[in-house]
């Protein structure tokens, strides 16, 4: 009786750990494959905010608010790599902001 038992569990942690493997390599492939990946993400508050995404070659700048995502401006992502995005630790913000991508008035 106690073989059973003994070869219950060991089957039963066998499954289990082959389960979290499983789950483990899918989610890593997955990270990797896709054509589409957040930039960068801006909060102006609490559900607010200003979304830099990636698809393909171009940049889609996507205002956030709590009910409504809207497209604000599409950018090729040579403009970035042109204007130094990413070098010395510039953020999409300072890229935005400096290069008035937005053109947003009272915003630098």
């Amino acid at each position: 009786m106690s073989d059973a038992y003994l070869q219950m569990i060991i089957s039963l942690t066998a499954v289990i750990t082959l389960i979290f493997v499983l789950a483990y390599g899918f989610k890593k492939r997955r990270k990797g494959v896709g054509f589409m990946r957040l930039v960068e993400y801006l909060s102006f508050g609490p559900k607010r905010g200003v979304a830099a995404l990636k698809i393909g070659k171009e940049v889609l700048i996507i205002g956030v608010t709590p009910t409504d995502f809207r497209l604000l401006k599409t950018v090729d992502e040579a403009y970035f790599i042109e204007h130094g995005a990413g070098d010395e630790g510039e953020s999409f913000a300072d890229v935005i902001s400096k290069k008035g991508i937005l053109n947003i008035p009272g915003v630098k």
